[in-house]
């Protein structure tokens, strides 16, 4: 059976998939959380659910394609932004089916990953946490209203920039970006061009790069500075649940440092 992908390309899957391989953290703890006996491999970067025990396929930007193939897994579930095309398409040369999603608003990703569990994994019915998150994000109401820099990055510098998830869900929490207008998605930006942006607030997450007390508050003098879960701010699966209230707590409580 064919269906189409998040991008429009046609994926064809068996009437009942026993083996997926995810390629995207956030794809592997969806799966984890709902159909876990459907779960045959996954990233090294794929660290929740806390002790997940399947084989490891390196990383989103490096997989492993020779032990992906070995898997023999009924569908690999990617994303758009964290994986890249030539793997993929090496993966369907192969003979692989491959579902990648593209994720780029908390509304795009409840619709997606209700897809990919439907349609990529054929899972009979939405699990509990999809549709608490629906119930969740639809309750939201914006803090007080802030601007912000969303460094993701240091040595270079580089920030959140147009049409992101990340983006997106700070938007809903009352937080713009002042570069959500940037011609890029994730540019270099200087230290001092930061600094001097207009922002009001810096909000620095613990992953890709992992800002801490000690590290990325001491660059932006004057600033309110907001540490958050980069997994909280940056993942879409089960931790949308509790995203919004943890991450409204944080933005609520940022200060000078």
């Amino acid at each position: 059976m064919a269906a189409r992908d998040d991008t429009g390309a046609p994926v064809r899957l068996p009437d009942r998939v026993r083996r997926v391989v995810s390629i995207v953290p956030s794809l592997t703890e969806t799966v984890a959380a709902t159909a876990p006996e459907l779960l045959a491999g996954a990233t090294d970067w794929c660290t929740h659910p806390e002790g997940l025990d399947v084989p490891r396929v390196r990383g989103t930007k490096n997989p492993d394609l020779e032990r992906i193939i070995a898997l023999r897994p009924d569908v690999v579930v990617g994303n758009t932004e964290e994986n890249r095309p030539a793997d993929v398409e090496a993966l369907r040369a192969a003979g692989v089916a491959v579902w990648m999603t593209r994720i780029r608003t908390v509304e795009e990703a409840l619709a997606s990953l209700r897809r990919m569990l439907a349609e990529a994994c054929r899972v009979p019915a939405a699990p509990g946490w999809l549709e608490e998150a629906s119930r969740v994000w639809s309750r939201v109401a914006p803090g007080e209203p802030r601007a912000a820099v969303i460094p993701i990055w240091r040595r270079p510098w580089m920030v959140v920039g147009r049409d992101t998830f990340t983006g997106d869900v700070l938007s809903r929490l009352g937080v713009s970006n002042v570069y959500a207008g940037h011609p890029e998605r994730y540019p270099k930006i200087p230290l001092d061009e930061l600094n001097a942006a207009g922002a009001d607030l810096v909000v620095l997450p613990d992953e890709p790069y992992r800002f801490t007390e000690d590290d990325g508050p001491e660059c932006f003098p004057g600033l309110d500075a907001a540490l958050v879960s980069g997994r909280l701010l940056t993942w879409y699966g089960p931790s949308l649940v509790e995203a919004p209230a943890v991450l409204a707590g944080r933005l609520a409580a940022a200060r000078p440092r």
